[in-house]
Parts: C-alpha cells; sequence; structure tokens
C-alpha cells in the first residue's frame, strides 16, 4: 500500500481541520438529529479528504547530467510560452513561460536548474485569478533569479491567484538551487512563470500538461552558440 506523503505547509492546517471537525460535531451528535450528525460529519470528511489530497507531497527524483536541461517548477498546464518584456529584474525582452496550476494539481515548486541564487523577493498585491495575463505583474508574487554555472541567468516568479492567499519562499539569496529540492509551495490554486534567454529551445508548448520534477520543458543555449 502507497502511503501519501504531506507536504509540511499542510500539516498544521490538516490537524487544525480535524480539530474543528471533532469539537463541532460534539454538540451536533449531542443536540442534533442522527441524519444531521451523519450529513455533516460526511461532508467534513470530503472536505478533510479534499485539503489532504491538495497538500500531497510526492516524492520525485530526476537524475539528469546535462545541466543545460531545465525541468518544470510545478505541476500544471503551459499556458504561456513568448516573448515578453520583463521590467521587474532584467529590463529587457525575456521568453515568458507560464505553468497554470489548478486546485487538483500538486503545489510544491521545485528548482528547474542547478545554479546560485542571485535574488529572492516578494512582493504584495491583488489577487485575480492566476490564468489573467496581468496577474504576472499585478498579483501578489515572488521573484527568484538563479544564475546557472555557465552563466546563463533565469528568473522565476510565484504568482497567488484567486485563491491562493500564501505564497511560500524557502529559496534565499546566496543559496545553491539543486535539482530535486523544492524552492517553495503555494498554497491554493496559482501559477509560476519563467523568465529565460529568449535563443532558449523550449520542449514544451502551450497546452502541454506537465509534472514537477520530471517533465523537460526547456534547454538554455550555451552563451555565443545558437540551436
Amino acid at each position: 500500500m502507497k502511503i501519501v506523503r504531506i507536504h509540511r505547509e499542510g500539516r498544521t492546517i490538516i490537524l487544525s481541520f480535524v480539530l474543528m471537525i471533532l469539537l463541532m460535531h460534539i454538540p451536533i451528535y449531542m443536540y442534533a438529529p442522527l441524519f444531521v450528525f451523519i450529513a455533516t460529519l460526511v461532508i467534513m470528511a470530503a472536505m478533510l479528504a479534499f485539503v489532504t489530497y491538495f497538500f500531497r507531497n510526492p516524492v520525485r527524483v530526476l537524475d539528469m547530467d546535462d545541466p543545460h536541461l531545465m525541468v518544470a517548477p510545478a505541476d500544471g498546464r503551459v499556458v504561456v510560452v513568448e516573448p515578453v518584456m520583463e521590467n521587474e529584474y532584467f529590463h529587457e525582452e525575456r521568453l515568458q513561460v507560464s505553468i497554470f496550476m489548478s486546485p487538483f494539481n500538486v503545489h510544491a515548486n521545485w528548482y528547474p536548474i542547478e545554479g546560485d541564487v542571485l535574488e529572492s523577493s516578494h512582493q504584495k498585491g491583488r489577487h485575480r485569478g492566476a490564468w489573467l495575463p496581468k496577474s504576472s505583474t499585478e498579483n501578489e508574487r515572488s521573484l527568484v533569479v538563479i544564475k546557472t554555472p555557465f552563466n546563463a541567468i533565469i528568473a522565476l516568479r510565484q504568482v497567488a491567484g484567486a485563491m491562493a492567499r500564501r505564497i511560500v519562499t524557502y529559496a534565499k539569496q546566496g543559496d545553491k538551487a539543486k535539482r530535486n529540492e523544492h524552492l517553495g509551495f503555494i498554497k491554493f490554486g496559482s501559477r509560476v512563470d519563467l523568465y529565460l534567454p529568449l535563443n532558449t529551445e523550449m520542449l514544451v508548448g502551450c497546452g502541454d500538461h506537465v509534472r514537477g520534477n520530471e517533465t523537460l520543458i526547456a534547454r538554455l543555449i550555451p552563451e555565443g552558440k545558437n540551436k
């Protein structure tokens, strides 16, 4: 039997939810009709099952030697692959790759490539639908910038959505970005944006579904070389 691992970001929430169910159902059991007790218990159990499912933490280990390959930092669907003007860090045109995460996706975020964390910052903002184009620049978000061993610089932006009210970023300036490690977690519906060099070779396209730390999404081209 496969054991479901729970992400550390969800343990307190799940325990609090269980305690709430217990405390709420003591008076219901004592004073309400039996069918009311059973009905509310079933509803609460279904909600608990969903919350537990949301905070699942699958073990995914990627063994890869090519340092130029990038892995998906999150589960979800690719909704954007296009050149954009990135004005928060690079102030130049970059290739944006966006992955939309529904509430049913795993919400842990992995490092997409190895290197040094040059910057990690957080900005408050709105909580519009994460699928909307302006969510990348108007919603609450965190930015993580990574410099690879071959001097390519990429940025990853965790973006809160309409349901997501908390972005957790473990990556800190000066850290080493390592494969198979989490850089953060976004609670309840969101997206992750990548900002890559324009000559990046894409391995996925819009509409593709990807799995964090499993799906290869791009190859960074060493400086001075073309595809």
